[in-house]
This record gives structure tokens, sequence and C-alpha cells, in this order.
């Protein structure tokens, strides 16, 4: 019954990709949630079907934890729905409310798939320092009161450019896969307002995978553990030798490459 349901679902004339951003405090990360549960996709799915006069079901590059923020979630959808392209942006976003934004709108071929096209994604995760919290980036930063060794930090992160096992940081609780990802960038950057900006790009990314790698790199900045450690417990695969899952605030979905496939 389920196939069939997908199968009338992609049966419909347009195949729409949507880029969303969001402030992911309020919600209860962006999967659909039985309701009193919300997440993102209860409301983007409820606002759709306003501008597009059918059922909506989205499917994501992603599923993004409750608390994790988005600039750049693509979804896609099929539709019997006649509004054109350039028109659809304005119409959804006049019904979202504020944390929810539709920044672009696409039409892609039947065959394309938010989730399955993607070829690669870029997460930031941002940590606010000093000597006492910003109550203006409490939402969207992870605060860390003692001073942080920078240099260290980036030599750890350096370790995990290039194709690995990440079991070490990898939650339990995800979908079966295998644990092996490739990064391409792994980075730390001084950002304005004493806040570090971690970025990491990769082919793919295990459950907690990059809230576990920063929780475990700031251990390096602090002086826990040293990046030779951090590199042995990488290689080690065990989960249990990494530090604690860092905070869901301070992660943002940046972007999702599909390579020649599609782009806004």
């Amino acid at each position: 019954m389920k196939r069939e349901h997908k199968a009338e679902m992609k049966a419909r004339a347009r195949n729409i990709v949507l880029k969303v951003a969001y402030d992911g405090t309020a919600y209860h990360g962006f999967q659909r949630q039985t309701p009193p549960v919300v997440a993102v996709q209860n409301i983007l799915e409820e606002k759709l079907q306003v501008v597009f006069g059918d059922s909506i079901e989205l499917a994501a590059s992603g599923r993004t934890d409750a608390g994790v923020h988005a600039y750049g979630q693509v979804v896609n959808f099929f539709t019997d729905g006649r509004i054109p392209t350039d028109r659809i942006v304005r119409a959804v976003n006049s019904l979202l409310p504020s944390d929810i934004v539709v920044r672009a709108a696409g039409e892609a071929d039947r065959d394309f798939s938010a989730r399955h096209s993607a070829k690669s994604k870029t997460y930031i995760y941002r940590i606010q320092r000093g000597e006492v919290p910003d109550p203006m980036t409490a939402r969207y930063a992870w605060y860390i009161r003692r001073p942080l060794d920078v240099a260290a930090m980036r030599e750890a992160f350096g370790y995990i450019l290039g194709t690995h096992d990440f079991s070490a940081f990898r939650a339990s609780g995800g979908a079966p896969m295998s644990p092996v990802r490739t990064m391409y960038e792994a980075a730390v950057e001084e950002a304005a307002g004493n806040q570090l900006v971690c970025r990491i790009h990769g082919n793919g990314f295990l459950y907690h995978m990059v809230r576990n790698i920063i929780g475990t790199v700031a251990n390096v900045g602090l002086g826990i553990i040293t990046p030779q450690r951090f590199q042995e417990i990488l290689d080690g695969c065990d989960r249990t030798k990494a530090a604690a899952t860092a905070p869901a605030c301070g992660l943002f979905l940046e972007e999702v490459d599909y390579g020649e496939r599609f782009h806004f």
C-alpha cells in the first residue's frame, strides 16, 4: 500500500524543489511528527497544501534534529498544482511563521530526489566564547567560557579529511548504513563577536556525527585531549572513547550540493 501511494504521488505532473531556511529552536527536528509534537515538515506541508491545492508529502535532503537550524535544507515534492515557479517563494512565505522561510524554488526532472540525488552536504557549527554568555546568540551557538586552543582544534580537524570509518562519532538510533564517509573540508574559522565557526563538508553524515566530532574537537581546544588522541579516537572506531555530543543549538545545515543534477 505504501509503495502504491508513493507511485501515485510521483505520477503527478510536477516535481517542485525548495531551498528552506529555519530556526529549529521551536521544533522537534525537521521530520514530520504526530501532533501535538510539531516539526518543521508539519508546518511546511500544511502551508504548501494551501498554496498548491493538493496533498503534499515532502522528501528532504536530511533530517535535522530538534533545535538544529538550516540555511539550505532542500526538499522536493510532486504536485498537480499550477502556480508558476516564480510565484512560489512569495506565496508560501506569506503563510509561513517567521522562523521558517522558503529561499528559492525550482522544478526538477521526475527522477530528482532531494535525498538520494545529493552529492555532498556542508554543515557549520558555531561556538560562542567569552567570560559571560551572550543572550543574543544563546539559541544559535554553544557557549564555552574557558579559552580554546584554536590551533590545536584545527590540527584535530585535519585528521577527519579524506575517507574514514566514522563509527567513533556515530550515535545509536540512526538508520543502518555504512560508517565510511569522505570529508572534503574541515575548517575552524575566527568570526565576529568572538565566535568560532567550524565547517565540515562531506559526501554524507551519520546520526549526530557532526555534533559528536565537535564535542571531541572542543575537548582538544580545552586541553583535555591532544590532537593526536583525537586521531586515535577516530581510528579506534569506538564511540565510548569520544566526547559527549555538542548541543544542537550551534549546528546549521548550510548547503546541499547536487552537482550538475540541479541548482537554484
